[in-house]
This record gives structure tokens, sequence and C-alpha cells, in this order.
């Protein structure tokens, strides 16, 4: 059975450990199965989380995200509720109602999307009631491309190589632990990985 589509998911955190962590921003974007975006006119969706002032920020954190925390604190962040409601809006506004078969319903996808997955079962129960039992891991991909003798890794680092995998391109700077960027470099990735493996063209 042809799957629904690809529900691409990134979230920052308040920690690594995730057990004890918090929601800080989560963006997703919805593909076809080959990559292409789908209901342009709906686009990505993106979304700083209210941060409780109880909430203790990894030192990692402080340092790496300290933008993002700023914006956590802003008038436009939202509630892990609100970001719930919307994200579940939003993926029945490109699905429809959520089938009762979950076989029927989109992946979620992304890098080490089981750590997202994690953190989507715990806090975005709604968006999570939406999706599919499976994963699309984009790291799967670059950890057996990588042990099976070629050493020419997807590089993130170069946003030529970014628009040139990206369908569509459209990414004017590299910008690493914000979800939006990360979901687009996912996506570019794995299509980088897709050529290289000859399935470009079907």
């Amino acid at each position: 059975m042809a799957i629904a589509g690809y529900v691409w998911f990134d979230a920052e955190f308040s920690s690594l450990e995730l057990e004890r962590a918090a929601l800080l921003q989560v963006a997703a974007v919805v593909t076809d199965a080959q990559l292409r975006p789908l209901a342009d006119d709906l686009g990505p969706l993106e979304m700083a989380i209210q941060l409780d002032p109880s909430v203790e920020v990894s030192p990692w954190v402080k340092e790496h995200l300290s933008g993002l925390i700023s914006r956590c604190g802003e008038a436009n962040a939202v509630s892990v509720d609100e970001a719930d409601e919307r994200l579940s809006e939003w993926l029945q506004a490109h699905f429809g109602m959520i089938s009762e078969s979950v076989h029927e319903r989109p992946l979620l996808a992304g890098n080490s999307v089981h750590n997202d997955w994690l953190m989507v079962r715990r806090h975005l129960p709604k968006f999570h009631g939406g999706l599919h039992y499976r994963l699309l891991d984009v790291s799967s991909f670059k950890t057996v491309w990588e042990a099976w003798g070629d050493t020419s890794a997807f590089d993130k680092e170069q946003l030529d190589e970014l628009n040139r995998y990206l369908p569509g391109g459209g990414m004017n700077r590299i910008t690493p632990h914000d979800a939006l960027f990360d979901i687009q470099a996912s996506i570019a990735e794995l299509a980088y990985y897709r050529e290289k493996l000859g399935f470009d063209s079907i």
C-alpha cells in the first residue's frame, strides 16, 4: 500500500536528557514519497514553545540556542497544548480526517527521528494520533552508506549542495540547530542518497 506521505518533523529541546527535556521549538513539512512538497499554500509549520521558568535548560543548549531561548519568552511563543492543536489541524489540512487504520497515516520523517518521536509521544498526543507507527530515519541511510564503503556522506554545511538536492531549493543560509533548517537539510540529504543509489529518476 502506498504511503499517505511523509511528515518531516524536527524539534529543539531544553536538554539532551529527553526524559526530562521540554520542547523549545517544533517545525514540520509534508512531502510525498518522491520528496516533493505537498499543498504549498499551507506551507511549513514552525513554532517557538513557551518555556516554563521551572524547566532546567542544559549548559549546551544555553550556549548554542540562546536566540531560540529568547524567542520562547516572546509574545508569539505558544504553549505546548496550542502547538499540539495546531500541528494536528495542520496535519488534517494536508491529509483529511485521521484514518482509523494506522497503516493509512503519514510517516514521521527526519534525522535521528526516534528522538523527536519520543518527544511527540510525550508532549504532542493529538499530533501523534495522526501518524503512522513507522518512522523514516535519514540517519539510517547515512549509516549504511558510510559502512558499505562510500565515504561521500552528504555535507549539510554547503549551501549549494543543500539547494541542489532540496526539491524547489530556496535555502538562503546555514542555520544549524534550527528545526525548520534541519528539516530542509534532512530532505535534501535523503534526496542525495536517493540519487547516489540510482532512484532519482523514479
